[in-house]
């Protein structure tokens, strides 16, 4: 007795339960003829009752339905779910039963148009936006994303309060407000959505907005009606051919009558010698063949069409307009407001972004020119050859990847490698060429310029004239992202700090090594210096070697940037030597200031002239040309006894 007991309450407990499986089923039956032959503007109110069923079978049905496997068995007219399998298909009841099988012969679809399709897919919203799965709930915020409708505000504002996903929830939160904004139908209500995106200067936002703000052109007899932005003036917003075809299109005026059109009917309509009555002979002149072409008109001989005083009539009949194709004043009033605060906004980013570029590419310039601020700057060598020891460090970057895979093991061997290359290059030509050339810049010069041709030719030979791959670890791919305007490379960034790096690994040897204390010395008075058991001839290739050692491993890290060639070191030779002399000659921190002015002044030139990268080269040398007559020994000068020499 007691299970007897137990078992009916338990009966009496499940008990609802079919009735709530049963509930999507009954409203289908209520409502079949509906949905067999269903309208958009009829079924809303069935498709809402089924979605607000709380049956778990009504999405499936819905989903069914707007897939059309919707079907109806024809040998008992009952309507079930239809998954294809094998030749025919599987049947489901709407309770949700299985049904056993079916032939594509023995079924009839139901085919919802595309108008229905679209009210299903917004009632199905409400289930995937509330999906247990967060994956399909971030796929319906995609979907909706992608294609708005006005009919999934209302499913996306209910699922908000439901949603435990602080990313998930956020993100319907924004995309509420741009759906608002587009398509609440209370103005107040969009305005506050559109106040409510405060600084947000992403891209989806600016494309919310615009169309806010977008504008249309009219022609009106009299007062102009809808959003008005601003009345235009004829022959300074509009021309004359603009205006008249304002006309046309609003069937305000007939279309303008050509020459060649207005001749081809007055040909063809002469009668006894006449044309509308108008003698042949007095047609040489535009107005008799306009009052000609006006009598045909009104005897419906030809086509109604404007001549020129009619057209001219015409447009100072009708006044011109260019209007808000958004109805609502207040939110084209607000829209237009937060564009000008994201525009200026933007305005800032991009000149941040820029400053960033030009940092970057200062490191770089820098980085090319901190061996030629020993070579040159210190010990007053003009070598044209500095170009090649970079693209030397490069190629080197590039053999040693070719034998080592690990991309980041290979740039830390490289690095070293490409100094002891360059090192070893610069020593014997220092040794071979340089050592009989001091005091001599003319020839120096010339000699270098032969070695530099000579060694491209040389690289040419060895590699190819094709760019090879100085590939960067993975982890210095992408970029450090500030929001949509304002971002800067891994690489930059990489090729910054080691600029820094070089920066300070200068000043120590300069300021506190041996090393360091005898090249200034030798620099200064290379006399003196021997006298105090210095040997300037080791002085002189240690320190040209140093700078050709630097150079090779600027090539390293300018490679990952740049593409490898042999050409790639007559790329910054140019801006150098630049950064050097603009700089002050034997001065580091006047080769760090000359960098950033060069590659500041570049990126700006090339901002404002992007279109031509080969006249803001050009600018900027003359810029450099013209600093140089006003501040001969560049921006921050040697004083004392160096700078007399």
């Amino acid at each position: 007795m007691r299970l007897t007991a137990h078992l009916v309450a338990a009966l009496c407990w499940l008990a609802p339960l079919p009735a709530l499986a049963q509930e999507a089923a009954a409203i289908v039956a209520q409502n079949r003829d509906q949905i067999e032959k269903p309208s958009r503007q009829t079924i809303g109110p069935v498709i809402a009752e089924l979605a607000a069923s709380g049956d778990p079978m009504a999405d499936d049905i819905l989903s069914a339905w707007a897939e059309k496997r919707l079907v109806i068995r024809k040998s008992d007219d009952v309507l079930f779910l239809a998954t294809p399998e094998g030749d025919g298909f599987a049947l489901t009841a709407l309770d949700g039963t299985p049904a056993g099988t079916a032939a594509k012969g023995d079924l009839t679809e139901l085919k919802p148009n595309a108008g229905v399709r679209g009210v299903i897919a917004a009632a199905l919203v409400q289930f995937t936006l509330s999906d247990p799965d967060p994956k399909r709930r971030a796929e319906a915020l995609t979907s909706i994303a992608r294609d708005p409708t006005a009919e999934t505000l209302d499913p996306l504002r209910a699922s908000i309060a439901t949603e435990e996903d602080l990313t998930l929830k956020a993100q319907k939160e924004r995309l509420e407000r741009f759906l608002t904004l587009r398509f609440d139908p209370d103005p107040a209500a969009r305005v506050k959505a559109i106040e409510s995106l405060g600084s947000d200067t992403s891209l989806d936002t600016r494309a919310a907005l615009n169309p806010l703000v977008a504008t249309t052109r009219i022609a009106t007899a009299g007062e102009p009606t809808g959003n008005i932005a601003r009345p235009l003036t004829l022959g300074r917003d509009l021309t004359e051919t603009e205006a008249y075809d304002l006309l046309v299109a609003a069937n305000l005026a007939p279309a303008r009558l050509t020459p060649e059109e207005q001749r081809a009917a007055l040909v063809a309509n002469i009668v006894d010698g006449k044309v509308g009555g108008i003698p042949v002979a007095e047609l040489d002149d535009q107005t008799a063949r306009d009052r000609a072409y006006t009598a045909l008109e009104l005897a419906g001989t030809v086509p109604t069409a404007a001549t020129n005083d009619e057209a001219t009539a015409a447009l100072a009949a009708h006044k011109f307009y260019e209007v808000y194709t958004e109805p609502n004043p207040e939110v084209t009033l607000a829209a237009a407001a937060a564009l000008k605060g994201i525009d200026q906004r933007v305005a800032l980013m991009q000149a941040a972004d820029l400053g960033l570029d030009a940092l970057s590419l200062a490191a770089i310039y820098f980085l090319a020119a901190i061996g030629l601020a020993i070579t040159f700057g210190v010990m007053g060598v003009i070598n044209m050859a500095h170009g090649e020891f970079i693209t030397m460090g490069a190629y080197t970057g590039f053999v040693v990847q070719l034998f080592v895979p690990d991309y980041t093991l290979s740039i830390l061997i490289a690095l070293p490698l490409a100094f002891a290359v360059t090192f070893a290059a610069g020593v014997a030509m220092e040794r071979l060429v340089i050592r009989h050339l001091y005091k001599r810049p003319l020839e120096t010069l010339l000699a270098t310029f032969g070695i530099s041709i000579a060694l491209q030719q040389i690289l040419k030979n060895v590699f190819g004239t094709q760019a090879r791959p100085l590939t960067a670890p993975g982890w210095l791919d992408g970029a450090l992202e500030f929001n949509d305007v304002v971002s800067i490379s891994y690489i930059r960034i990489a090729i910054f700090v080691l600029a820094l790096i070089f920066l300070a690994f200068f000043l120590y040897l300069m300021k506190r090594t041996r090393l360091g204390l005898e090249v200034r010395a030798v620099t200064q008075n290379p006399s003196m210096a021997a006298s105090m058991g210095i040997n300037p001839d080791r002085i002189n290739m240690l320190t040209f070697g140093l700078g050709s050692g630097i150079a090779g491993i600027a090539g390293v890290a300018i490679g990952l940037y740049a593409k490898v060639t042999s050409e790639m070191g007559a790329d910054y030779i140019v801006q150098s030597f630049m950064t050097v002399v603009v700089g002050g000659v034997g001065n580091v921190w006047g080769t760090l200031a000359g960098a950033t002015m060069i590659g500041s002044l570049q990126k700006v030139i090339e901002f404002l002239n992007p279109s031509n990268t080969l006249a803001a080269q050009t600018y900027m040398i003359l810029f450099i040309i013209l600093f140089i007559q006003f501040r001969p020994r560049g921006i921050i000068a040697l004083r004392g006894r160096a700078a007399g020499d």
